[in-house]
């Protein structure tokens, strides 16, 4: 019988050691939680602006293209025919983008149509007098290889540019500071806000192990809070898609910081570090002819971004969406060509790259959602619409806990 009670004894002893252990473990853990909770206080209240910023105009360039045709329709929108549904031939179509412009003007970018009803969207720019230029969007019917109109999308020196979603991107990119100043601030900025992120997914940890009030809004609370649980679930489930599309979003503005840093780990090619090699007495292929070799590298799906050679040795990149290939989750290729030979010179593949080329391949497709299709899309429009929501609940938060500790000083 005092076998039994021996091990009794033993056994209560080992619980209260460890009773007591967490009891002094719990205080040191609530301890750093508050200087965690500081640091999250004041990147949010500093930072908290420029957040909804980020996401209200990120929100809206989920869906760039819709909004943008459905305020220019008679610019950016066709009637499908309904006997021949085929597209001219592209050089048919750059020749009428080419004639609808001054003959200084330069193609240097074209858009795709994304499906039956949109138009060619060409870009020139025109140089002006005192090193000045003008951006503009020649827009041309696929169908019918002609010119519907343009419009000046901007002028060099401005800052502000002449249409909604160009000034969303530019709000969104560089905060209308411009490119140099403009990119890299935004890029400061937005790594703040990831240690901001991250500081916060420390505060809402549960230390007592009670998850589902972490995840929950708590029903019938008081209004303070109500706002807490507001600001910490919403807080929880954006930073599932915040995280991966901010940083993304560093990675686009700087990526000349980023990759070096990715190199450490594995190495990575940048398409915009290759150049054609200018040959005498050889002529440039044309736009046209390129998307054709980008055709023949990737048969399937069609091409969307097209980047002119405005300089000698500049070179054509097309990248093209919906590539199928077996056992790749991204559709997305990019394929770089010299503008003299021919040659491809470098190509996005996810299937073919380095782990360091994978992971930049997939930093446009997360931060713009196209990466899982509408599902992705939605989800990142979501996330932006959360930002405002948890700059104003995280600062009225803090009001309500000001006032919580003058009330008890008094």
């Amino acid at each position: 019988m005092q076998q039994p009670a021996k091990l009794s004894i033993m056994i209560k002893s080992q619980e209260s050691v460890s009773d007591k252990h967490k009891s002094l473990r719990l205080p040191r853990l609530k301890s750093r939680r508050r200087l965690w909770l500081s640091l999250h206080l004041w990147l949010g209240l500093v930072l908290g602006l420029f957040l909804t910023v980020f996401g209200i105009t990120g929100s809206i360039l989920v869906f760039h293209a819709e909004i943008d045709e459905l305020l220019n329709p008679t610019l950016l929108t066709v009637t499908q025919p309904a006997g021949n549904p085929n597209y001219k031939p592209l050089s048919d179509i750059f020749q009428a983008g080419i004639l609808a412009m001054p003959h200084q003007a330069r193609l240097t970018f074209a858009d795709y149509p994304r499906n039956g009803e949109a138009a060619f969207k060409l870009s020139f720019s025109e140089p002006l007098a005192a090193d000045r230029t003008q951006n503009w969007q020649v827009y041309v019917d696929p169908y019918s290889a002609k010119a519907i109109g343009k419009r000046l999308m901007r002028t060099s020196g401005s800052t502000i540019p002449k249409t909604f979603i160009d000034f969303v991107f530019e709000l969104h990119y560089a905060l209308l500071l411009g490119k140099t100043p403009g990119y890299v601030i935004v890029g400061i900025i937005s790594a703040l806000l990831i240690i901001s992120i991250l500081t916060g997914l420390i505060v809402w940890w549960p230390l007592t192990g009670k998850w589902l009030q972490g995840l929950i809004i708590k029903r019938k609370a008081s209004a303070g809070r109500f706002v807490f649980d507001l600001h910490k679930t919403f807080g929880f489930y954006s930073t599932l898609v915040l995280l991966p599309v901010i940083f993304s979003g560093i990675y686009m503005n700087l990526p000349e910081h980023v990759v070096p840093v990715l190199e450490l780990f594995s190495p990575v090619t940048y398409r915009y570090w290759f150049h054609s090699t200018p040959r005498p007495n050889t002529e440039s292929i044309t736009m046209a002819q390129a998307v054709s070799i980008a055709d023949q590298r990737y048969p399937s799906g069609r091409p969307d971004w097209i980047y002119g050679a405005t300089e000698p040795t500049s070179a054509y990149t097309i990248c093209k969406n919906g590539v199928e290939e077996t056992g790749s989750i991204l559709h997305r290729r990019c394929v770089v060509i010299d503008r003299y030979s021919g040659k491809i010179l470098d190509v996005d593949d996810p299937s073919i790259g380095t782990a360091g080329e994978v992971f930049t391949h997939w930093q446009w497709p997360l931060h713009s959602g196209q990466a899982f299709g509408w599902t992705g899309r939605i989800l990142v429009f979501l996330s932006g619409l959360a930002c405002p929501l948890l700059f104003v609940t995280g600062v009225i938060r803090w009001l309500q806990k000001r006032r919580a500790k003058r009330t008890k000083r008094s």
